[in-house]
C-alpha cells in the first residue's frame, strides 16, 4: 500500500466513476509511483458490486513469489501456457502470473485492454499518443506498445465485437511535463478526438494541485494525462498508508448496516 485517501463526495474528474457519494482510493504497487506501475483501487461506499465488461482483460506480472503465495493460500490458479498462471481477484479481474524470479525493476509486465479494431487502436495510441510499437501480431490480433523499454507495456487485444465497459469505469493514467498538457488538448481538438475532461486543475486537501486532461480512445477507454511536477509531490509514498487503509476498513460498517436494514448493497 503506497497511499490511501478518503473523500466525502465524488471527484470532479470522475476518478471514482459516475458516483457522487463518499469514496476512497488506495494506491498499490511494487514500489513508488515515480518508477513503477501502480493500481488505483477505488471503493464507492454503498456500492456492493459492479458489472464487469470486456474492456479490461488483465494484468501480467513476473513473480514466482506470487505463484507460491497463491498456492499456499489455496487461491485458484489455472495454467494457461507453460509457466503462466491465471488468477482472479475478488472483483473478477484477471491477473496473469509468470512463474519466474521477480524482476529487480517493476515486475508488472503489461496491462491488457480489449479493442474492437486493432489497427484503429494502434494508430490512435502510436500516432496520436506517441507510443512505440514493440510487437504486432495480426494472426492473434494483438499489439504491444509502450513509452519506454523499462516501463510497463500496454497490450491491445481484439475482443471480436464491441467493447463493453460495464459499470466499473476504470482508466489508465500517465504523467508528463505540465507544459505538454495544452499541446495534447490542442492535438485532440485538431484531430476531432474525444476529450472527456478538458484541461482542469484538481485540488487534494493539504496536498498539491494537479492539472489533468482526460481523453477517450476509439473504444472509449479513458486515458488521463497528469502534470508530472505536482503529481510527484501528490504521489509520495505515505508511511501511514497501511494504517489509514486498515482504519477505514474497520470503520466501514456498511455490510452490517445493510444487513440490519435487510437491504442489499446496490449493484452498479
Amino acid at each position: 500500500v503506497l497511499r490511501h485517501e478518503e473523500f466525502e463526495e465524488g471527484c470532479k474528474a470522475s476518478c471514482n466513476g459516475p458516483y457522487d457519494g463518499k469514496w476512497s482510493k488506495t494506491m498499490v504497487g511494487y514500489g513508488p509511483e515515480d518508477n513503477h506501475f501502480v493500481a488505483e483501487l477505488t471503493y464507492n461506499y454503498g456500492i456492493g458490486e459492479y458489472r464487469l465488461g470486456n474492456d479490461f482483460l488483465g494484468i501480467t506480472l513476473v513473480s514466482s513469489q506470487a505463484v507460491s503465495n497463491a498456492k499456499k493460500m489455496g487461491w485458484p490458479l489455472r495454467e494457461v501456457t507453460t509457466g503462466i498462471f491465471e488468477a482472479e481477484a475478488p472483483g473478477g479481474y484477471k491477473f496473469y502470473l509468470e512463474d519466474k524470479e521477480q524482476l529487480k525493476q517493476d515486475p508488472v509486465l503489461k496491462v491488457t485492454l480489449g479493442v474492437s479494431d486493432l489497427q484503429k487502436s494502434v494508430d490512435y495510441w502510436s500516432d496520436l499518443l506517441g507510443m512505440k510499437i514493440y510487437e504486432k501480431d495480426e494472426e492473434k490480433q494483438r499489439a504491444l506498445l509502450g513509452y519506454a523499454d523499462n516501463q510497463c507495456k500496454l497490450e491491445l487485444k481484439t475482443v471480436g465485437g464491441a467493447v463493453d465497459h460495464g459499470t466499473a469505469f476504470g482508466r489508465i493514467a500517465f504523467s508528463c511535463a505540465k507544459e505538454e498538457l495544452p499541446n495534447i488538448e490542442a492535438l485532440m481538438k485538431k484531430e476531432n478526438q474525444k476529450i472527456l475532461t478538458p484541461l482542469v486543475s484538481l485540488d487534494t486537501p493539504g496536498k498539491a494541485t494537479v492539472q489533468v486532461i482526460i481523453l477517450a480512445d476509439p473504444d472509449g477507454h479513458e486515458i488521463c494525462f497528469v502534470g508530472d511536477e505536482a503529481f510527484r509531490d501528490l504521489s509520495k509514498v505515505d508511511p501511514n498508508g497501511d494504517k489509514l487503509l486498515d482504519d477505514a476498513m474497520a470503520a466501514d460498517n456498511s455490510d452490517k448496516w445493510f444487513a440490519v436494514q435487510k437491504m442489499k448493497k446496490a449493484s452498479a
